[in-house]
């Protein structure tokens, strides 16, 4: 075949493409297992750090089945499907909220932390640049926050991105999400020296408005989901 026609080209080009397709293929399958397994860890490092727990340089596996006890799926009316942490890690809760409110599975992740019940929340929403996410736990009346953990996708360094960081979380400790009358009204985010009337709230971040309310939005809708599970508390409802 003539090395100079265009037809050799052709194939020459065609054959390659489909070494390195399968190449890729074959490389991106082998590591599936470990790429998996990274997500996973992550996540329970995130559930982890909502819990305030330090896990710098720690075995993170080990960390999450020490504190991590039990695992709830609930419905939107508070009732329970499943008792199991395996389950309630499996569930997605970006497909959950595409879903209708009745046909949502929601996740609780519970915790014993120094003797005393803890209760983990997911939650997902939208920043100003794309997705936002976290954890909030809950002390054992199920309207304390006890910690927050909160991501982004790609919100901007030094503005949005800031409810990555720990000052931003720390303020949401000790808030409640229920009113004096057992009302769910989640938490305001709002500009320091503003008040939000029949809630409490924390400080946006300077500069990172719209990410702000993205998570104030990501609270109310998210927890709000979860509204019978945190009333039974007072009411005396289901329990785990």
């Amino acid at each position: 075949m003539d090395t100079n026609s265009n037809g050799y080209t052709l194939i020459y080009a065609t054959v390659m493409v489909v070494i390195v397709a399968l190449m890729l293929a074959f490389v991106s399958g082998a590591l599936k297992d470990k790429q998996n397994a990274n997500v996973e860890i992550d996540k329970k490092k995130q559930i982890l750090t909502s819990l305030r727990i330090d896990t710098k340089g720690k075995n993170i596996e080990q960390l999450y089945e020490k504190y991590i006890v039990n695992g709830l799926v609930i419905n939107t009316k508070g009732e329970i499907l499943a008792k199991s942490k395996e389950e309630a890690f499996k569930i997605d809760i970006s497909k959950e909220l595409s879903k209708n409110m009745e046909a949502r599975r929601l996740p609780i992740f519970v915790a014993q932390i120094d003797g005393k019940t803890k209760y983990v929340l997911s939650l997902r929403g939208t920043g100003l640049w794309g997705p936002i996410w976290g954890y909030v736990s809950l002390n054992d009346d199920r309207n304390t926050i006890y910690g927050a953990y909160f991501s982004h996708a790609s919100e901007t360094p030094g503005l949005g991105a800031n409810i990555a960081d720990p000052p931003f979380q720390k303020q949401f400790e000790g808030k409640h999400i229920l009113n004096d009358r057992n009302e769910f009204v989640s938490l305001a985010v709002m500009k320091s020296g503003k008040k939000a009337e029949g809630k409490e709230q924390v400080d946006a971040i300077s500069g990172g408005t719209i990410t702000s309310k993205g998570v104030e939005a990501m609270l109310q809708n998210c927890l709000g989901q979860y509204e019978k599970f945190l009333q039974q508390s007072i009411t005396g409802g289901n329990k785990e």
